[in-house]
């Protein structure tokens, strides 16, 4: 999305486009990449959309451009932007990735943004939030009390083909299925995998010592830290989102229970290691 020729070419003859390429990271050295991709590489596919008259236009954003704060609270699609330190730098480059779409709104694009909160189901584990299953497979030993929506792969996408098959434009829409504490989260994934459940409670002052170990481990060592300071805070922070909106918007809809959903990636996820197709 950063090549404006690439995208051009893409978009030859296409009705919509569903825009959801991004750089999801809690590490400060992937600043300067989330900036390139998910906001310059987001006005380039505004502004290519435009030039194309392309007809539908979804935007894949996350809850995270909705900010958070560090009150206990839950979250609409009428949540108003505001400056904080609560806010990781991943969650400030879908804010402004977001602004470019409302642009795009204004300048004539038809379309909506939907705003997953964390995507759960069977995929790379060492990538983005499939990386919890693999941490839960191998034991995790922690848990936080904090807590955050979740929501499935297959339910995020079955909502995406029906916003491109919907006449609503010009919204947003909170997608998520429950809210969960990261606590219940990995017990349910340490069940489904037939695991110990964490059972040591990690404070909000252990998890600062523990982000600046795991920063100093790998220091000396290739690979990035699997806990950063924004990803501590992120476990520790109490942020609840309201799926009415979309429920409202698409009749008949319904999330999968959570539960479902962790022991059928699970299943999966034990498939593919004993079939080679995953290692730990």
């Amino acid at each position: 999305i950063l090549d404006v020729v690439g995208l051009d070419e893409a978009m030859q003859d296409c009705f919509a486009v569903i825009h959801a390429a991004a750089i999801v990271s809690f590490n400060s050295h992937d600043r300067h990449l989330m900036n390139e991709v998910n906001i310059e590489g987001t006005k380039n596919v505004i502004n290519t959309a435009i030039e194309n008259n392309i007809q539908r236009f979804i935007h894949i954003s996350s809850v995270a451009a909705l900010g958070r704060t560090e009150a206990k609270q839950m979250v609409s699609e009428e949540k108003k932007w505001e400056e904080t330190s609560s806010n990781t730098h991943y969650s400030i480059t879908k804010h402004y990735a977001e602004l470019e779409v409302w642009r795009g709104f204004s300048e004539g694009l038809n379309g909506v943004i939907l705003n997953p909160s964390t995507i759960l189901g069977f995929g790379n584990w060492n990538q983005s939030s499939c990386a919890i299953f693999k941490n839960a497979y191998k034991g995790f030993p922690w848990f936080t009390e904090g807590i955050n929506g979740f929501v499935s792969v297959e339910d995020t996408a079955e909502c995406v083909v029906k916003m491109l098959q919907s006449e609503i434009t010009e919204k947003r829409f909170i997608v998520n299925a429950d809210n969960w504490s990261f606590q219940q989260l990995f017990n349910t994934m340490a069940d489904g995998f037939g695991k110990k459940k964490p059972h040591r409670k990690a404070t909000p002052f252990l998890g600062e010592i523990a982000w600046r170990l795991e920063g100093l481990k790998h220091l000396f060592a290739d690979g990035k830290p699997l806990l950063t300071k924004e990803s501590a805070r992120v476990a520790h922070s109490k942020t609840s989102f309201d799926n009415s909106s979309i429920l409202e918007a698409l009749p008949g809809f319904t999330f999968k229970p959570l539960e479902n959903v962790i022991n059928a990636s699970c299943k999966k996820y034990k498939q593919a290691i004993e079939t080679g197709l995953l290692s730990l």
